[in-house]
């Protein structure tokens, strides 16, 4: 399988690195650029790509509206964003807006090689642990007051509900299942019916909507 790429950032030295980069592995090709938001979900819908490498500061539409665009309009193309540090508010931004991870924009290639395949498979680029320390960070400040109860809790069983939690958490399926004293192939299928139910891809976006839906909160300081 060949993973179509599609790069966004305002800076074409840097498109052309990146570029340069991929086109030298056999499993992957550009299928376009972006200088711009605004460009990079009109590319996303017609190309209609694997994997979207997400700039977040460009000129008029950025890479957070850029993304959400995406998300809604053409959910099957997962967003990888770029941050310029690996924890900060972009990065939160970026999760709530529907992308699949975040990386720093210093990220070594075989990292970001590898990334690009676990989001391509269905996987998340950034561990459940890193996305909750980045929730716990920056969820009070930019999502104020008390969150409402997503409806589509009522679809969740006890069993679903307490996995979701600790997934939430950061915790693995071998430790889920430890934890609630149960097999880890279990644990895979509640947390598979989670995903369903839910609408969810994968399990960041099943981090951030603890944190949204008000099942998981954050850590006082």
């Amino acid at each position: 399988m060949t993973i179509r790429l599609l790069l966004v950032d305002d800076e074409s030295l840097l498109r052309m690195a990146f570029r340069m980069v991929f086109e030298a592995e056999p499993d992957m090709e550009v299928a376009g650029e972006a200088g711009d938001g605004e460009e990079a979900a009109r590319l996303a819908r017609q190309l209609r790509p694997d994997v979207v490498l997400m700039d977040v500061r460009m000129p008029g539409v950025d890479g957070i509206e850029a993304t959400r665009r995406i998300a809604r309009d053409t959910p099957q193309a997962r967003v990888l964003i770029l941050t310029t540090f690996d924890l900060d508010e972009y990065a939160f931004a970026g999760l709530k807006a529907g992308a699949a991870g975040f990386l720093p924009k210093n990220t070594r290639p075989e990292e970001l090689l590898t990334a690009i395949r676990n989001v391509a498979a269905g996987e998340a680029a950034v561990s459940p642990r890193v996305t909750r320390r980045l929730l716990e960070r920056f969820a009070p400040q930019l999502m104020p007051g008390a969150p409402e109860q997503d409806v589509r809790l009522a679809e969740l069983t006890s069993r679903e509900r307490e996995v979701l939690v600790q997934v939430a958490r950061g915790l693995s399926n071998a430790e889920v299942a430890t934890a609630l004293s149960l097999a880890e192939a279990t644990v895979k299928t509640h947390f598979s019916r989670v995903l369903v139910k839910l609408g969810l891809r994968d399990r960041t976006q099943v981090v951030v909507f603890a944190y949204e839906s008000g099942l998981v909160r954050p850590a006082r300081p």
